[in-house]
């Protein structure tokens, strides 16, 4: 090993997780090396493309310590209220609602939109920057060997790594949690999920609407400003989950016929639409892994843990996947134990995985109980609906869950 590159972390797979806590190691001068088979550059898309995601007041915190938050390319949008109704395509919405407003919970904002390619140039912004990090991409594992002593990696540059841990933050097919034998739960919602954007005649106020349908939740979340060339002023992201077979033909439609798709399921709230960049899509499944660690091997994001989008938190998952592992790796090294030993990973695994459990059983459960027409349950999640939005105690629950808290 004296001939290799010596960190305490290597982190293989450098999408927002992975990259977020090489960062969150780095700015402490934690030594740590990312690896991807994609060079950095490349992932900064040059035009808008439809793709956000929705970063909970949680999980913000976590991006600014990194020294992410604060070289976003553009101001994201805040989401500063809530509105949640179950209805039909096509039909005004139940007026049995619920509204959350971030100032009745006393916090700015719920969370703030951020393009897919906003948060990859402000990554690829701070990572050449940070002098504990080294960044290895394109560059792919040709051999990693785990064991009591440490960890050792060949790359197919011919670059040698030397390692106290090892994370896989490679996405759901992580082949770093294969090779460990890590065995994996995993259901098949048979939805896609359809994702992109939309420009619309009025303002959405940085409103977010979720709207409960009969084959899969569809979500209108606020973008900050409309793209150059955009017929109407305003935007917003979409993610729009239905029966595969359904999602399918949709995604077939020119772009009229699919920008009335939109309309029919938005209500008119925000006058005329139209379908701007590109559409996304993906079949929706749930999946997690029976543990998170083998000998120093950490797994975090969709390596661990993959849910379903109704709430929107799967990447905030990931973050505070990143945020526990920075912690306990610094306060390991603080402390002067092994920042790769049995005894952090067991901490790691106890603080992340009953977290992660309890939000893949709440998106499981309300995917089941609003993707229906049963008219008694129908009834009943409408009068459970307008009930919370009455009830503070319960209300002010459920949104410390939207902010990620």
């Amino acid at each position: 090993m004296s001939s290799a590159l010596e960190v305490t972390v290597a982190i293989v797979g450098a999408g927002p997780v992975g990259a977020t806590l090489a960062a969150a190691l780095a700015a402490e001068g934690i030594r740590a090396a990312v690896i991807d088979a994609q060079p950095l550059p490349p992932m900064e898309l040059p035009a808008f493309d439809g793709r956000c995601y929705a970063i909970a007041a949680g999980s913000r915190p976590v991006l600014e310590r990194a020294g992410v938050w604060q070289r976003l390319p553009e101001p994201p949008c805040p989401i500063e209220t809530i509105r949640v109704q179950d209805g039909e395509p096509g039909e005004a919405p139940s007026p049995l609602s619920l509204t959350f407003r971030a100032r009745e919970s006393g916090c700015e904002a719920f969370g703030w939109m951020v393009e897919a390619r906003s948060l990859r140039v402000a990554l690829n912004a701070r990572l050449p920057g940070l002098p504990a990090l080294s960044v290895f991409a394109p560059a792919a594992l040709r051999l990693a060997t785990r064991s009591e002593e440490g960890v050792l990696i060949e790359l197919t540059t011919g670059q040698r790594i030397a390692a106290r841990l090892l994370v896989a933050a490679e996405g759901r097919g992580s082949p770093l949690r294969r090779a460990a034998g890590i065995p994996t739960t995993g259901l098949d919602y048979r939805q896609w999920g359809l994702v992109g954007a939309f420009a619309h005649e009025r303002p959405h106020r940085n409103t977010a609407l979720e709207q409960f349908l009969p084959n899969g939740p569809f979500a209108q979340l606020p973008l900050a400003h409309a793209p150059e060339g955009a017929p109407f002023p305003h935007a917003s992201s979409f993610v729009w989950s239905d029966r595969s077979e359904i999602a399918q033909r949709m995604l077939a439609l020119d772009e009229e016929a699919f920008s009335r798709e939109l309309a029919r399921r938005l209500g008119g709230a925000l006058g005329a639409v139209r379908a701007i960049g590109r559409r996304w899509s993906y079949p929706l499944s749930a999946l997690h892994a029976h543990r998170y660690v083998d000998v120093r091997l950490a797994l975090v994001g969709d390596a661990a843990h993959g849910i379903h989008p109704i709430a929107g938190q799967g990447l905030n998952l990931g973050l505070r996947d990143a945020e526990t592992l920075a912690r306990l790796v610094a306060e390991a090294l603080a402390a002067g134990e092994d920042p790769g030993g049995p005894r952090l990973l067991a901490r790691y695994q106890a603080e992340r995985r009953p977290a992660a459990l309890l939000m893949l059983g709440a998106t499981h459960v309300l995917e089941r109980l609003f993707g229906n027409r049963i008219p008694p349950l129908r009834l009943a999640r409408r009068v459970g609906i307008a009930a919370v939005d009455r009830i503070a105690p319960l209300k002010r629950g459920f949104a410390r869950v939207a902010m990620g808290l």
